[in-house]
């Protein structure tokens, strides 16, 4: 965890994270994988009106990594991105439900933790040599 945050430190970024959150972390992941890489403003408007309910935890999440971003790292909120978003599993309530004939049967309520880094995007960078190619494949043609 130290060395999460000194490597982000010398990077220019900042991280929120979130502990218990009442969902499994497959549901979880399925909401934090639609926002990786997307600016932060065009996040947080995904995530307002997303369908899914976990995605109000997302959206607060996000918030919380903005303010981090700016409040202590004094980055430019304009151009923040989500440079990670990653899900682990948390820990596993059991409960148990009555069933006929004298008989019971489980029920696992999940919970998971949710960690978003978001970092500044510079504008100034060349295009990576990925895109120069995809680029070049269709002036050719």
């Amino acid at each position: 965890m130290a060395m999460l945050k000194e490597t982000l430190r010398k990077e220019g970024g900042a991280l929120a994270k979130a502990k218990a959150v009442r969902s499994s972390a497959r549901k979880l992941n399925l909401v934090a994988a639609s926002i990786r890489g997307k600016s932060a403003a065009a996040a947080l408007t995904q995530l307002t009106f997303e369908k899914r309910r976990v995605s109000d935890e997302v959206k607060k999440v996000l918030q919380a990594a903005v303010a981090n971003a700016e409040n202590n790292h004094n980055l430019d909120v304009d151009k923040l991105y989500v440079a990670e978003a990653w899900v682990g599993r948390a820990f596993v309530m059991k409960r148990f439900h009555t069933r006929g004939r004298g008989r019971s049967a489980g029920i696992e309520k999940p919970f998971s933790n949710l960690t978003i880094v978001v970092k500044e995007r510079d504008n100034s960078k060349e295009l990576s040599s990925k895109r120069k190619r995809s680029f070049s494949k269709k002036e050719g043609a």
